[in-house]
């Protein structure tokens, strides 16, 4: 899959997470994307991911955050977008890379800052009833969809990982693609762009070093998530059953669908 990656302008991070070798088969490509959100696209942004002829944005942010950064859409979208309405990460209605940027120095409190964050984000809320939503989205037949946060690497991250799970792709891969933030794309563009409401929040106290942390994706930060998700359940399978509901049934039916 050389070209995973959709370089864009304006929308960062944009990636098919399909192609994989899975249960039975290999994850359809061209049917799940990723990305970051698309308050910035350009008109060619638009036309570009127009043509992937998305049917579906499941959109992981929280309310104050659609609202501070509204998705541009391209004028003859007919999608619909998807999300459990409420905070998905702070109460102040920040991404979450911004919710663990609070009072971290050095690049070894962000990644430990980062860990602990992991370890919440599969048990919060809202953001569990959007991955609901975002599951039950993929077990129909409606197209290829999107799935996007903020920056589209923790929330995201996240999701596209349980997809993975949930479809038996190899550990390994599925790291590969969650690690593949810190290089799909224009990175520095993506560090730059995220880092203005950082600085905007935290101001110099951060070191450099500490913020590209942030920005950043490290594997013991996908490892921590799902360890959480085995303390509190035993197993992965558990925790998705119980917390997102994905039984038996549902996994079937996202086979049938996202395999070939």
């Amino acid at each position: 899959m050389e070209n995973r990656v959709l370089p864009l302008s304006g929308i960062h991070n944009f990636r098919d997470y399909g192609g994989y070798q899975a249960r039975g088969g290999t994850l359809r490509t061209g049917q799940l994307w990723r990305s970051g959100h698309h308050f910035g696209a350009t008109a060619d942004d638009l036309e570009a991911v127009h043509a992937l002829g998305i049917a579906k944005v499941i959109d992981l942010r929280g309310d104050s955050e659609r609202a501070e950064y509204p998705c541009l859409r391209h004028e003859e979208f007919a999608g619909h977008v998807v999300f459990h309405p409420g905070e998905t990460a702070s109460e102040r209605g920040k991404a979450v890379h911004d919710e663990a940027a609070d009072g971290v120095r050095t690049a070894e409190h962000a990644r430990a800052s980062m860990v602990k964050l992991y370890a919440r984000l599969p048990f919060r809320p809202v953001l569990v009833g959007t991955y609901r939503l975002y599951l039950q989205t993929l077990a129909e037949d409606h197209g290829p969809s999107l799935l996007h946060c903020f920056a589209g690497k923790d929330r995201t991250g996240v999701g596209a990982a349980v997809v993975h799970r949930l479809m038996g792709v190899h550990p390994d891969d599925v790291m590969a693609d969650y690690l593949l933030t810190n290089t799909a794309g224009n990175s520095e563009a993506r560090i730059a762009a995220a880092a203005v409401s950082v600085r905007a929040s935290f101001g110099p106290k951060m070191d450099d070093a500490a913020l590209r942390t942030i920005m950043s994706v490290q594997p013991e930060f996908l490892e921590s998530a799902f360890a959480a998700m085995e303390r509190e359940h035993g197993t992965f399978e558990a925790y998705a059953e119980a917390v997102l509901g994905a039984d038996a049934a549902l996994v079937a039916r996202l086979e049938e669908r996202l395999v070939v």
